[in-house]
């Protein structure tokens, strides 16, 4: 594949040019600990670290900084508060796109301090953990942060799921309060998600407190749990101290699909978390001072809680936060937004890419987009056209393209072509960042060395500062799920391939894990709900090639005996149950009902057989003398 030669607006010009690159990494690789006490250096601490790091695989043991005394919220805000305290922090702009909110650093830390107040006055202390289910608006943010500020464990739950992950999530962590708003507004309209948090606490009796933000009507309140947003800020003071925190302290837990039907909560930890998503930020997307930058991602994922808050506000940047949906009023949003805000850097999925892209050109051309710098992507590989288009048409060939990979595991973006240092080639996500030492394993655990073309499994060979800690709760899960495979190296779960230039391009999942529209989903997870549609005596769950979501799901099953519906009115049935149940994101978009599934002797689903069914292919299944009836197939 050819080489995108690195636009002349950022020849001269990047943090990082191509030999600065070279010198660092090998410096990050030659003496991890210099360089990363250099960069630690960065932050504000309470107490430096003893130690930079210990990690020993074999037991998935993974600490950094330990000793140290550190708060990530105090980085986020108050030490730029005597050199940027005017300057605007969050730019926030609602669904309609009418209206706008922008809060200086001042203003953000005033916020976050006191709903810090008010989770100290409803008895939340450093440990605890707290759920936020929230649409994109401002007091998400400020949430979040006001767990940082005084060592409360925050749960973020994508607004899009449903009551049934609200209940699983709070159970599994054991939250001690939920924050909600009353609604939420998405390209326009209205959902109650105060209604969906009551469906998903029935049955709960630990929880003391609903924290509810009115965005939209009244609600109803359970009286004793429930409390709204503005009525506790009136009785709560604007100043709080940030809680002085060990390094190693946990600072959140997201939950991601696992191949099992339980999602994992993922822990992160203070301060390798902020060092390495503020490093990451500053590097990925060429950092200067007065950038306007914009992650049109959720902070239910991992991104958002990375690239929208938690990095962009350590390094003192303008981030922008988005109610909305790229088509939402009209296809142009994007770039109406970034004529109106000038916004320098743009992150968003090739999901959202692709369907601009088949909007048409003109919705692009008609606003200025003359501001734009770097163009990012995450989530899911980018395919060749879509990075084209967007290299072509959005940034007129005139910005960097930075493809990103990373996972909710790894904290930060961990392979990248930075800015002015690494020549970007369409669909590869390049090079390794700073101390991210990547190889490709075979099934044996041989790795794959040379340079020539190699594809195997992707692995990491040393530990880096953001790396998740543990599962919550299920230690022994973390241990089997990233170490056991493959002993003495993290395995990602991902296949990729490395080309004869040392660029990495990233294959999908090695699991039965989907990824559709750049958001992870456990087959047992779809296979579950559909099952509990009541209609349905097993089912099996694969992805599809898709031109816009990348990957959509496939559904096989067998039906309940003496239904009395039709099978198109049983698809509707199950789509539903699956939106209701599951989240919108998890409808199947195919539904095939059968007889029997391929399944090997000792029960195993064959899946690599139903993607080829499902992908149209009806023939050359390969070797399925394992399967337990080869009639099926």
């Amino acid at each position: 594949m050819k080489k995108i030669p690195i636009p002349m607006s950022l020849q001269k010009k990047t943090l990082c040019d191509s030999s600065q690159y070279e010198a660092l990494y090998k410096q990050s690789v030659d003496d991890p600990e210099g360089f990363w006490n250099e960069q630690a250096e960065q932050l504000a601490w309470f107490k430096k670290w003893d130690r930079t790091f210990h990690f020993d695989f074999h037991k998935a043991e993974v600490k950094w900084f330990t000793g140290g005394k550190i708060n990530v919220c105090y980085n986020c805000l108050d030490r730029h508060i005597e050199s940027k305290g005017d300057k605007t922090a969050i730019i926030w702009e609602d669904d309609s796109g009418k209206l706008t909110k922008k809060y200086s650093y001042k203003e953000v830390l005033i916020e976050v301090s006191k709903i810090a107040n008010i989770l100290k006055r409803n008895g939340l202390k450093k440990g605890d953990r707290v759920a936020i289910y929230m649409g994109m608006i401002p007091e998400l943010a400020f949430a979040t942060l006001a767990c940082a500020r005084i060592g409360v464990v925050h749960s973020i739950i994508f607004g899009g799921f449903s009551y049934e992950a609200i209940n699983t999530r709070v159970k599994d962590s054991d939250c001690k309060m939920v924050i909600t708003a009353s609604h939420s507004k998405r390209a326009g309209k209205t959902i109650n998600l105060k209604a969906i948090v009551d469906k998903g606490l029935e049955g709960i009796d630990f929880i003391e407190k609903v924290l509810v933000v009115k965005h939209g009507e009244n609600v109803p309140m359970q009286k004793g749990r429930d409390v709204w947003l503005h009525e506790e800020l009136e009785l709560v003071g604007v100043e709080c101290e940030a809680e002085l925190l060990d390094s190693e302290d946990p600072l959140f837990i997201l939950y991601t699909s696992g191949s099992t039907g339980k999602p994992k909560g993922v822990v992160h930890t203070q301060a390798g978390y902020i060092l390495y998503t503020s490093l990451t930020h500053k590097y990925v997307f060429d950092l200067r001072e007065d950038d306007i930058y914009f992650c049109a991602a959720d902070l239910g994922w991992i991104t958002g809680h990375s690239y929208i808050i938690y990095g962009p506000l350590a390094n003192g940047t303008t981030t922008v936060m988005f109610e909305s949906t790229p088509t939402y009023p009209h296809a142009g949003r994007y770039w109406e937004m970034v004529e109106k805000y000038k916004i320098t850097s743009l992150y968003t999925a090739p999901t959202a890419i692709r369907a601009l892209l088949k909007e048409g050109d003109e919705h692009v051309k008609k606003f200025d987009r003359s501001s734009l710098r770097i163009l990012g992507t995450v989530g899911e590989p980018i395919n060749y056209d879509a990075w084209m288009w967007y290299y072509q048409v959005v940034g007129n060939e005139n910005c960097a393209i930075v493809d990103t990979w990373w996972q909710t595991e790894t904290g930060g973006v961990m392979i990248a072509p930075l800015p002015g240092a690494i020549e970007a080639k369409p669909g590869s996500a390049a090079k390794p960042f700073f101390g991210i030492q990547p190889c490709l394993v075979d099934a044996e655990g041989r790795e794959l060395a040379g340079d020539s073309e190699v594809t195997g499994n992707l692995c990491i060979k040393h530990s880096w500062p953001s790396q998740m800690r543990t599962v919550y709760g299920d230690h022994e899960r973390f241990k089997e799920t990233y170490f056991t495979k493959f002993p003495g190296m993290f395995y990602t779960g991902d296949g990729a391939k490395r080309d004869a230039d040392g660029y990495y391009w990233i294959i999908g999942r090695n699991d039965d894990v989907l990824n559709v529209a750049g958001h992870r989903l456990g087959t047992s997870e779809v296979e579950s709900s559909v099952i509990k549609s009541a209609k349905v005596v097993e089912c099996a769950v694969v992805g599809k090639a898709h031109e816009v979501k990348g990957e959509s799901i496939f559904v096989f099953a067998i039906l309940r005996p003496n239904l009395s519906e039709s099978h198109e009115e049983i698809k509707q049935h199950i789509r539903r149950h699956v939106k209701d149940t599951l989240s919108p994101i998890a409808m199947p978009d195919g539904i095939l009902f059968v007889s029997d599934l391929p399944k090997t002797r000792s029960g195993k689903i064959m899946r690599r057989i139903l993607r080829k069914i499902a992908g149209g292919e009806q023939k050359d299944f390969g070797d399925i003398t394992t399967l337990a009836d080869p009639a099926v197939a």
